[in-house]
This record gives structure tokens, C-alpha cells and sequence, in this order.
């Protein structure tokens, strides 16, 4: 296939399904499993981390690609959404996939679809199951050492539970994609939970108590030894002018010094995760273990995670959509000595716009609603015209265009202020590549 066939291809895969979800997902997991079994099992020559959660398990793979890649090992990364294009889910040794080469992925797997689509004709594999294949096979072809997989939706009916991790991590747990994991942090916690293997070890972050509850349990079921932060391994920041003074202290290891660049403190928890996942994988050496992480930590890189584009006036880029990751974004913009908080918003449908704008809203002197996905995001028009019923006051401005969105909010704002833009991936994806 050409890159253009392939991607028409996969986006053809991605259409709305009007199905409810746990049908579809009832198939999600035997499907990556045969297509993985069709193109010879190359998840087999494999070591896999594995992460989920609710929020922060992609800036948790990147922090585990920049580790992994610093003590010299060759790293596949699977993550998603994409910012802007779809070869941007699988990486190799830090670089996203030319098109040509995510075109031979697809090629290599598609007669494995179709023939599982024929044996399987009420319910084809989507794109997220196919994607997922042609990631593991395309690692497998390139001989990394290690696979980073982050999970999609969930864990345990993933298309991505079909490996068989050498470490899960499991991020956080709050409510959310409760049509289809469950409306309690229990249920929700239970579904990540899927993602543990019999015997091999998982890293977890800070877990509300009914959810950790939940996922003790299923470890124990497993023989599943944990490693949890703030309990296991502790971490504790300095902020400066460049970032965050990290210290970290691993089970069994004198305390790591490293910076962060980002001024985003929850960042440094999915930082500490990640360190954590390496050191209980056994892929680094201890001799090592202090230098990658130290080494991997200063340079990594998180588009769109916290992203600061300028200062003075300061731009910051997150493609926060949940009310804790919205939280988060407002502790990080508090902290600037910006005079004004001004925002530039596009908000998926079906997300809880209120809790991500009750996070952000409060004190903003000015809103750009705009539409980052046409079809996937909120309208410009109807974004703005619930906000204004929503907060009375706050001046604001719908543009639909979301580059000519940016480029006007942008124009607006004072030196001393701060302009986010945020409330979606695509949006942050956008005013990345601006």
C-alpha cells in the first residue's frame, strides 16, 4: 500500500460504530490475539512495559522511552492519540514512523484483518486492534530491546492485553469513561487492573482508596509483587526558573538526583513511575540505573504535555480533558507571574466539559472557544455559548478556525499574561506544530 492507501485504510477502521461498547469489546482482545498469532507472534521476541490509567500514562511512556533509550537500549513506543498525524503512535528510538514506513506496517498486516474479518464478519477488527499489531510486529522487525505499550481504553478487554508485560504501571484511577468501565472507582480500577501478569511486577501511582483496594486484591490473585509510590519509592521536588529538582528514592537504591524540564509537578509523579517500571523490569543494569535516569529525565520531551511554547508572554499547551488533568494545568498556570490567565478552549463531545472548565475558568480574563476535530469536538459556537451560561462575564470570542483561533488569541494577549490552550490532544497537537 502507499502511505496515502494505508491512511485511508486505517482511518476507514476508525469509523463511528453505533454498537454499544462492551459488544465491541467483547471481540477487542481475541482479535489483537489473532492477528498477533497470524503474523508469527512477534510479541514473543518482545520484553514489554505495559501502562495504563486514567490520566498520565503517555507522558509515563515517554518518561520510560527517554530511560530506557539513555542506558542504551533500542525502544518501540506505542502511544495514542496522536497529535497530528497517526504514525506519531509508533516510535522508534524516540523518532515517529515516516508514513512510508507506518504503510508497510499496515501492508504487512492487513491479509491477517481480512481474513479475520471474514471469519468474524458481525464484528471486523477496528483500527485500534490493527494498530496495535502492526506496532508489536514493526518492533519486532526492528529488533528493539524493549517495547513501551501504552494501553488504549482500559486494560483488561485492551486490545493491547493481549501481550504479556515484563512490568505494568498503573497510573492513576479516577471516574472517567464510565459508559463503558464502570461508574465507580472500583469498577474502573478492575478493568486496569487487566493488565497484570501471573508473577511479573506492577508499579502503581497515587490510588484513591477504593481503587486500591481493588487492584491490591487482583495482585494478590496474581502473586503480582507491587511497587507504590509515596510508599514503596517516595519522590520529592524543588521547583527553579528551568524546572524541577527531582530526588527520587527506589526500593533498595541510594537517592537519584535529576531535572525536569517542566514546571508541572504531577508530571514529576509519572516521571517517578517510570523510573520505578525500569528498575523493577531488570533491563538496566543497577550499576546504570542512576545515570538513565538522571540522563533520561533532563531530556526528555512531552509535546503537548505542559508544553511551554514562550514566556513573557508565557504560552503553555496541554491537551488536558479530564477535570484532574485540568486541575493540574490550573496548579501549573497559578504558579507563573502572569498578570492575566487567558484560554483558548476546544472540549471533545462526550467529555465533561464542566469539570475541565471548572478547573480552568475561574479568574480568566479572556476565552477563545474554538473546534481542534471537526465531528469529535464541540462546535465553537456551542462551546461559547455554554460557557457564557456557565460563567456569566468572562469575555468571549468563538472562532471555529482553530489555527486562525490560536493566531487571534495569541494577538490578545498582554506581555505579562498566560495564554492555555488546552481541553483536547487534538487542540494541543495544533498549536504544537503553529
Amino acid at each position: 500500500m502507499t502511505p496515502d492507501t494505508a491512511l485511508a485504510w486505517l482511518e476507514s477502521l476508525a469509523r463511528p460504530d453505533p454498537r454499544p461498547w462492551a459488544e465491541r469489546a467483547a471481540h477487542t482482545r481475541a482479535h489483537a490475539a489473532a492477528l498477533l498469532a497470524a503474523l508469527g507472534h512477534p510479541e514473543y521476541r518482545l520484553a514489554v512495559i505495559h501502562v495504563t490509567g486514567s490520566k498520565g500514562k503517555g507522558s509515563t511512556a515517554l518518561y520510560l522511552e527517554a530511560i530506557l533509550r539513555a542506558a542504551g537500549l533500542r525502544v518501540g513506543t506505542f502511544t495514542s492519540p496522536h497529535l497530528r498525524r497517526w504514525a506519531e503512535r509508533i516510535r522508534i528510538d524516540g523518532a515517529p514512523l515516516a508514513d512510508a514506513a507506518l504503510a508497510e506496517c499496515l501492508g504487512a498486516v492487513r491479509p491477517a484483518v481480512e481474513a479475520r474479518a471474514e471469519a468474524c464478519p458481525a464484528h471486523p477488527p477496528r483500527f485500534f486492534e490493527v494498530l496495535t499489531a502492526a506496532a508489536i510486529a514493526c518492533f519486532a522487525r526492528e529488533a528493539v530491546d524493549v517495547a513501551v505499550v501504552e494501553a488504549g481504553l482500559g486494560g483488561r478487554r485492551d486490545a493491547t492485553a493481549a501481550l504479556s508485560a515484563a512490568v505494568a504501571v498503573l497510573t492513576s484511577v479516577e471516574l472517567e469513561h464510565t459508559a463503558e468501565l464502570g461508574d465507580t472507582l472500583a469498577a474502573i480500577a478492575g478493568e486496569k487492573a487487566g493488565i497484570f501478569a501471573a508473577g511479573r511486577p506492577a508499579v502503581l501511582g497515587r490510588l484513591p482508596a477504593q481503587a486500591r483496594a481493588v487492584v491490591e486484591a487482583e495482585a494478590a490473585r496474581l502473586g503480582v509483587p507491587l511497587a507504590r509510590l509515596g510508599e514503596d519509592f517516595t519522590l520529592a521536588t524543588t521547583a527553579d526558573d528551568a524546572g524541577l529538582a527531582v530526588a527520587l528514592h527506589l526500593p533498595g537504591e541510594p537517592v537519584i538526583t535529576a531535572h525536569l524540564p517542566t514546571l508541572a509537578g504531577h508530571l514529576a509523579d509519572n516521571a517517578a513511575l517510570a523510573a520505578a517500571a525500569v528498575a523493577a523490569s531488570g533491563l538496566v543494569p543497577a550499576s546504570n540505573l542512576p545515570a538513565a535516569i538522571a540522563a533520561g529525565l533532563a531530556g526528555a520531551r512531552l509535546p503537548g504535555r505542559c508544553e511551554l511554547v514562550s514566556i513573557r508572554p508565557w504560552v503553555v499547551v496541554d491537551g488536558a480533558h479530564t477535570a484532574a488533568s485540568a486541575r493540574a494545568l490550573a496548579a501549573l498556570l497559578a504558579r507563573l507571574a502572569a498578570h492575566e490567565r487567558h484560554l483558548l478552549l476546544s472540549l471533545s463531545a462526550g467529555k465533561d466539559w464542566q469539570a475541565v472548565c471548572d478547573a480552568l475558568m475561574p479568574g480568566a480574563a479572556r476565552v477563545t472557544a474554538t473546534c481542534a476535530a471537526a465531528g469529535r469536538s464541540l462546535p465553537a459556537a456551542e462551546l461559547a455559548a455554554r460557557l457564557a451560561e456557565r460563567y456569566p462575564g468572562v469575555p468571549l470570542v468563538a472562532i471555529e478556525d482553530p489555527a486562525a483561533a490560536y493566531a487571534a488569541a495569541r494577538a490578545a494577549l498582554p506581555h505579562d499574561a498566560v495564554l492555555a490552550v488546552t481541553g483536547s490532544v487534538y487542540m494541543a497537537g495544533i498549536a504544537s506544530a503553529l
